[in-house]
């Protein structure tokens, strides 16, 4: 049967056929969800920067989490906006594989967030120790085993896809190149990577299991606070990050569990929704529900206000009479 293969340079996304005239609507209101994501994102990261004050475990996490996300979100997203408001639907065979790589990557981000849920853990249940045990060197360790962690559970499967024989088609039926609609267009057995990319997805399995455990010792240990005050100020410590995880793994369980028969245009919409809510409301989530967040984005802005009013000529083009 080789005669019959042909070797595919280049695949086409067919996106949302089904919803054709909504495309560019939906490449819009895509576009403003990514921009909203990129700037919230960004203004985390640069606030984390800029003020000590939050230059804690917590946020360091917070830090490389906006960064990976950042990074997930672009390589789908931008694809997906050059594919709705371009029209330039083909993707080349290198890129296709290098998306759905740095799509894998989506481990590494629920390994912080199990990271995250650690450090929340030590923070509630063992205070007076809390910063012998999340050390800078184990902070450091633990960002470095994350990616670590969520590279070798990518690369694997990546591998075994750039090995595949594609023969079919080269129409993905996808908005990017998800592994699952890859493998429809191999012509041979993928059983083998079916079954090691379900094994590299345990790893989202294990963070939630170990995230739902870190906050039951969380919850536990809050009930036993005598003050309300002081209940209320450790639930404060850790919303954030809880609704974060909530969105997160709430998004998976969304996106797979889900009746066969629904209409696979109306699931990939759903798909690029959820892959861009959390990137999106994460960032903001933090800042609202965050004091020492809000006072830094304060402290920020107000500084600018200041130098532009100490320098009228750089803010509108005015200058003082």
């Amino acid at each position: 049967m080789a005669e019959n293969q042909t070797v595919i340079t280049d695949f086409i996304l067919l996106d949302f056929p089904e919803l054709n005239q909504l495309e560019h609507f939906m490449g819009l209101f895509l576009l403003a969800s990514y921009l909203l994501t990129l700037s919230g994102n960004i203004m985390i990261i640069m606030i984390i920067i800029r003020d000590h004050h939050l230059h804690t475990p917590m946020y360091f996490f917070l830090w490389n989490l906006s960064c990976l996300e950042i990074l997930i979100t672009t390589t789908v997203v931008t694809k997906v906006l050059v594919s709705l408001l371009l029209g330039f639907k083909t993707i080349s065979y290198p890129a296709c594989i290098a998306q759905c790589y740095f799509f894998f990557l989506v481990s590494s981000d629920f390994l912080l967030l199990a990271v995250m849920s650690y450090d929340r853990y030590v923070a509630i249940c063992n205070p007076l120790r809390y910063a012998a045990i999340m050390s800078t060197q184990l902070c450091l360790w633990l960002v470095v085993g994350s990616c670590a962690a969520g590279f070798l559970a990518t690369i694997l499967p990546t591998i075994l896809v750039i090995n595949l024989p594609f023969c079919h088609s080269n129409h993905i039926d996808h908005f990017f190149c998800d592994s699952l609609a890859l493998f429809k267009l191999a012509c041979t057995d993928t059983s083998l990577v079916e079954l090691v990319s379900f094994f590299s997805s345990l790893t989202v399995v294990g963070t939630f299991i170990f995230t739902v455990v870190s906050y039951a010792y969380i919850v536990k240990t809050i009930i036993k606070i005598p003050s309300a005050s002081g209940r209320h100020k450790a639930f404060s410590t850790c919303s954030s990050h809880f609704i974060i995880v909530s969105l997160g793994y709430g998004r998976c369980i969304f996106m797979y569990v889900r009746p066969s028969g629904s209409n696979p245009s109306i699931n990939k919409v759903v798909s690029l929704i959820n892959t861009v809510l959390t990137p999106l409301l994460s960032p903001f989530i933090f800042s609202l529900r965050n004091q020492q967040v809000k006072d830094a984005v304060k402290a920020v802005f107000s500084k600018h206000a200041v130098y532009f009013r100490n320098n009228p000529k750089l803010g509108y083009g005015f200058s003082k009479r």
